[in-house]
């Protein structure tokens, strides 16, 4: 039997290089667009367990532990990443794990907070992947993460549509409602990733244990209005940002 590996771009040396030269990873939350609204779910962090999946850099778990977490959890599938991780972002109350998120087993209600930054649009199976982190989580615990938007992920190749002079004249969404893998360029490297509605996204959570606490499409902020190409980011939403919590059973 041949099985299939979950692809992980992040190791390959020339995508790694490219990611590393983002802003966001330079600069870390300060250089994330996104940042200064997802930073307003976030819930209080003072004597939580925390898991986060999809972890990267580390950034959010090295925010939780300042923030007071007991315990913080970083998990990602790429080794790369968390090399970094450590050396950037690491601390006694901070423990990175290398695993597809996908793969991983913990026992039940073992969190207080479940994040997840950028990273359920590299998942296939949203669903049980769902059904895992409300098992995971303590009833009452929080869960925030964010997404690319739907609107963004629809069609695929995720870049504008032009006109003759290289202006810019519209961005394509299609095939909105026809759900599954995205052949993505991302950095100049083809990447597979995973298109669903705004409506699975959300009432998957609802239909497996979770109230919604908020949602938000965050827009780009205006101290980052001076970064090439910021202002055509107002024309099309671009994420998604997402705060539930487990309800009592």
């Amino acid at each position: 039997m041949v099985i299939k590996m979950k692809e992980n771009k992040y190791d390959n040396e020339l995508f790694f290089k490219k990611y590393g030269e983002m802003e966001r990873s330079k600069k870390g939350l300060a250089g994330s667009g996104e940042w200064h609204e997802l930073q307003k779910l976030m819930p209080d962090f003072h004597g939580k367990t925390v898991l986060d999946l999809g972890c990267g850099y580390g950034w959010h778990c090295k925010y939780a532990a300042e923030n007071g977490a007991r315990h913080v959890t970083g998990t990602d599938i790429s080794g790369k990443m968390l090399q970094v991780a450590v050396r950037r972002n690491g601390g006694d109350r901070i423990e990175y794990r290398t695993a597809a998120m996908e793969d991983l087993t913990f026992p039940e209600e073992t969190f207080d907070v479940i994040l997840s930054s950028l990273a359920f649009h590299y998942v296939k199976d949203f669903e049980p992947l769902v059904k895992n982190i409300c098992m995971w989580l303590k009833t009452g615990g929080d869960f925030v993460f964010s997404v690319e938007h739907p609107v963004f992920t629809s069609s695929g190749p995720q870049d504008w549509y032009y006109d003759g002079d290289g202006n810019i004249l519209h961005f394509p969404v299609d095939n909105y409602y026809y759900e599954g893998a995205r052949d993505a360029v991302f950095l100049g490297e083809h990447v597979i990733k995973y298109h669903r509605t705004l409506t699975t996204y959300l009432n998957t959570l609802l239909e497996n244990g979770f109230e919604l606490l908020h949602v938000v499409e965050p827009k780009p902020p205006e101290n980052m209005m001076d970064i090439p190409g910021m202002k055509d980011e107002m024309r099309r939403p671009m994420m998604l940002l997402v705060a539930a919590r487990k309800k009592q059973p």
